[in-house]
């Protein structure tokens, strides 16, 4: 016998109608949400989704800053992507970015008070459209089963990736 034998391929398990149409609803709820969202943002406060999450994640650092690969990371976003991001932030005047001043080696964004001040208005609209569009719908039950599946569907994704810095 052989050492080179291919194994047979598993059989594709595909979903069944109610699982279809579950998974469908999930694409189109999901994509018209966080379009929502951006656009109630960008709208009111000229300022994208993403860069809202940014404005976020340093709001609840200390001193209000973060190396670019963890921010990365915790965006769940490519560095490149952010890198951008904070690009059109720093132009705007709502973070700075420099050498990390604990190894000289990373670099570090850091929201500007004008940034801070930027996150406390556009969190009121951020937070109705999350309440008008998502939670005010769903039962308190249901709320917490969606948390329950995404979260499940978060820490199957991200034990893929232990090097990252997720969560």
């Amino acid at each position: 016998m052989s050492d080179n034998v291919t194994p047979l391929p598993v059989p594709t398990r595909w979903l069944d109608e109610s699982q279809q149409q579950i998974w469908r609803a999930w694409i189109l709820g999901n994509t018209l949400l966080m379009g929502r969202l951006d656009d109630d943002l960008r709208r009111t406060h000229n300022l994208s989704l993403v860069e809202y999450e940014i404005l976020v994640r340093l709001s609840e650092r200390p001193a209000r800053r973060m190396r670019m690969a963890q921010l990365a990371d915790a965006l769940a976003h490519s560095r490149s992507r952010v890198t951008h991001t904070i690009d059109r932030m720093e132009r705007s005047g709502y973070v700075t970015r420099a050498p990390s001043p604990d190894d000289g080696r990373g670099i570090v964004a850091t929201m500007t008070d004008a940034g801070f001040a930027l996150l406390e208005k556009a969190a009121h609209a951020h937070v109705d459209g999350v309440r008008e569009n998502l939670v005010d719908l769903a039962s308190p039950e249901d709320l917490e089963a969606i948390g329950r599946v995404l979260n499940a569907v978060a820490d199957h994704l991200i034990a893929a990736h232990p090097e990252m810095e997720l969560r």
